[in-house]
């Protein structure tokens, strides 16, 4: 790869958590092998990339529609990115794009128009998640696309399907998180050879190991509180359970859709901190992490649980940090009767639960650093410049 000249965009902001840390280590990858044209991105919260290499939308007039919800403007902020980058690439000098789902088609149209390889990031599944759609408007999407007036204009806001569809066909490759993310895009017809593997990373120095296990089997959940993580199941496995000296301990914002099953099944030992800023406490308190999630692209927490020796039940939904057998427990999805034996089995072999957690810990050191994570996004780049 003869160094091309790097333009990437994302509506995360720099120098945050969640997807701003993982747009921020991407640029550091970028940056210190001499690739980074220039970065566009919602906001700059960091120093270590000079300010004259990022662009922000910090003073976008799209901010003015903050007050419209969340799902319109984050739309909104989209468009708005795709625009400023469509704008920078004509500018010339850039041989590499690198965008992120639902917010590049316009750039990305640009880029094939002039000959620029592309890179397309996505954080979860194909938009279809494995089921068989057709590609043409559904009756609801020409009506939204047929509306006037002010509906009209917000629906012209939203990022449509058929937007994503498009940016799939467009990119040159696509940055997949886990098998099971893989198999929606090959379930869609998209080639094998267009997708790329391109695991998270975590901070292993910060995300470590307790001294020793609470005296009590603690299972720890880090995440939003909503159906699509299995948190109703939890409720209900850990109720049903009724196991002695046990607690569990929800960590996030607790979401509308799930105030009903905490009022059914939350007792006095489950604990609900809300946001925890240093989350690392309430892993390293912790017995045991669970995710039983129906649908992740590679759910951050999977990483910084593994990362502090713990063993894990989660699904196959959730990513592939977790190995059954080896670091911890995979379940389906929404069955509740299979994540409480699973929890049960964990409950009554503390010493599995140390040889999982140990184990875990040195699957991530040893493929899930950040190091790993910009080496991985190196190669990938590698790989669409020499075709």
């Amino acid at each position: 790869m003869l160094n091309p000249k790097l333009l990437y965009a994302t509506s995360a902001r720099l120098g945050g958590s969640g997807l701003d840390a993982v747009a921020l280590e991407s640029l550091r990858a970028s940056e210190r092998m001499g690739l980074l044209g220039r970065a566009l991105t919602f906001e700059n919260r960091q120093n270590e990339i000079p300010a004259e290499r990022i662009g922000s939308l910090r003073w976008n007039p799209v901010r003015l529609l903050s007050g419209l919800g969340s799902e319109l403007y984050y739309s909104a902020k989209k468009h708005a990115l795709d625009r400023a980058a469509e704008r920078e690439l004509a500018r010339g000098g850039y041989e590499l794009f690198h965008g992120w789902s639902g917010e590049c088609v316009r750039t990305l149209r640009a880029a094939r128009r002039s000959g620029v390889a592309t890179v397309m990031e996505i954080p979860t599944w194909h938009r279809h998640k494995g089921k068989t759609k057709p590609a043409r408007l559904t009756k609801s999407e020409r009506e939204r696309a047929a509306a006037r007036g002010w509906q009209g204009w917000k629906n012209r806001l939203l990022v449509t399907r058929q937007q994503m569809l498009e940016e799939y066909d467009l990119a040159d490759l696509i940055l997949v998180l886990s098998e099971k993310a893989e198999e929606t895009f090959l379930a869609a017809g998209i080639a094998r050879e267009k997708l790329f593997r391109h695991q998270r990373g975590v901070d292993v120095e910060r995300f470590t190991p307790a001294g020793k296990p609470p005296s009590i089997f603690r299972a720890v959940f880090v995440g939003a509180l909503i159906e699509r993580k299995g948190v109703h199941h939890l409720l209900d496995a850990w109720k049903r359970l009724a196991l002695k000296d046990a607690e569990l301990v929800l960590v996030g914002s607790v979401h509308e859709e799930i105030r009903p099953y905490l009022q059914q099944f939350a007792g006095d030992n489950v604990r609900l901190p809300g946001f925890v800023g240093r989350v690392e406490d309430c892993y390293r308190a912790a017995t045991v992490h669970i995710l039983p999630s129906e649908c992740e692209g590679s759910a951050k927490c999977t990483y910084e649980a593994a990362a502090c020796g713990l063993p894990q039940i989660t699904t196959r939904e959730s990513g592939d940090v977790v190995i059954h057998g080896k670091t911890g427990l995979i379940i389906p999805p929404n069955d509740p009767d299979a994540l409480a034996a699973a929890i049960e089995r964990l409950y009554r072999d503390r010493d599995l639960c140390a040889w999982f957690g140990a184990a875990g810990r040195q699957r991530v050191v040893e493929n899930f650093t950040w190091e790993h994570f910009r080496a991985r996004l190196l190669e990938a780049y590698r790989v669409v410049m020499s075709r």
